[in-house]
């Protein structure tokens, strides 16, 4: 097995050519033929689910708990702000720009580096399953939510997003209501009390004040926010009815169906009805083998706002990864060269004391 710094500039290597490979949701082939590459270069095992490419440890024991390292190799499309070719690896004052450099790609490839790390060990406390899964961004049908009845039961897991490499140990789930608020269609030119357009003002001060009641030491209070609004078609016509579009960020106190339990009760909308429930809030415990050894090598833990793969996962799961989640969907996306050099450091360190049976304290 080569060395880790080896395996450190191979997997930035990886990272270039993935900038350079162009991977929107749904259309992450060629990356994919990339990853299964890296596997083919170091004689590793690997099967692949339509654009999803995974491997276990050699020693895999069914016996034994298992451990999911999970990223993600698909990308939103640039925005208009770039002024850097986003399918451009370039390099500039210790700087990798391109898109996905950030999201989600240091992360990715510094987890299949510390995968390939540990692939050869023997004795380790957890099975080691690594998947680079697609379709992250768009929340699709084939992305890691696919792969969970092909994979060995996963016992806890590491989803790769960029923390800084702090310890997010609970993250918001999030459901998408579609609102419609209704009137009495009209022309313009006569009286109507019950234009739709006006009752949906109460309707958004609705919104804008109403409190969930529990809120989370980890997360906070769920947030709820208005996003979208439409309605009408001429200038000279009254619309029948206005839809909104509410995003709710929802911590670890509430399911997704209760919050959807609630607003369809309390909303002074005529209709209220979720897009999906599928997407839910994630925790580890303080007290996980895991959390303790972030502890240990001086990681902050917080809860996360941003949504990942986590919430379509019902174990454990820590979210960690190299760079800075508020460079994600940014113009000029770049990570730190040594954010990514650290990154697996920090991996290979933590997974040394959970899978070696290290004191943790």
């Amino acid at each position: 097995m080569k060395t880790l710094d080896k395996l450190t500039i191979e997997a930035i290597e990886l990272l270039k050519n993935l900038i350079e490979t162009p991977s929107f949701s749904s259309e992450e082939e060629e990356t994919a033929a990339l990853l299964e590459n890296w596997f083919v270069r170091y004689n590793i095992p690997f099967q692949r689910s339509v654009h999803n490419v995974w491997a276990v440890n050699k020693h895999f024991n069914e016996h034994k708990p298992t451990l999911l390292l999970n990223s993600h190799h698909d990308t939103v499309k640039p925005n208009n702000g770039y002024t850097k070719n986003p399918f451009k690896a370039l390099v500039e004052e210790g700087k990798l720009y391109g898109l996905g450099s950030n999201d989600a790609g240091g992360c990715l490839v510094s987890l299949l580096a510390t995968f390939t790390h540990f692939y050869a060990q023997e004795n380790l406390a957890y099975n080691l399953v690594f998947v680079g899964s697609a379709e992250e961004e768009s929340s699709g049908a084939n992305g890691l939510n696919s792969m969970l009845p092909i994979i060995p039961n996963i016992d806890v897991a590491i989803v790769g997003e960029p923390t800084l490499m702090e310890l997010a140990i609970a993250e918001k789930g999030l459901v998408v209501f579609d609102a419609v608020v209704k009137g009495t269609p009209s022309h313009a030119a006569h009286p109507n009390t019950n234009n739709a357009i006006y009752n949906t003002i109460d309707v958004l001060k609705w919104f804008e004040s109403y409190k969930f009641k529990k809120t989370s030491e980890s997360l906070g209070a769920v947030k709820m926010t208005v996003t979208q609004i439409n309605a009408g078609k001429q200038h000279n016509a009254v619309p029948a009815e206005v839809a909104l579009v509410i995003d709710v960020r929802v911590n670890d106190q509430y399911t997704n169906q209760e919050i959807v339990s609630i607003l369809q009760q309390e909303a002074p909308c005529n209709s209220i009805l979720p897009r999906s429930i599928h997407l839910n809030s994630s925790s580890i415990p303080i007290h996980h083998n895991l959390v303790k050894a972030g502890i240990a090598l001086g990681r902050k833990t917080y809860g996360s706002p941003t949504l990942s793969d986590q919430s379509v996962l019902s174990c454990p799961s820590l979210k960690l990864g190299p760079g800075d989640s508020k460079r994600s969907h940014t113009a000029d996306e770049f990570i730190y060269l040594h954010e990514i050099e650290e990154g697996i450091q920090l991996y290979v360190q933590l997974l040394n004391k959970v899978l070696h049976h290290e004191t943790l304290g």
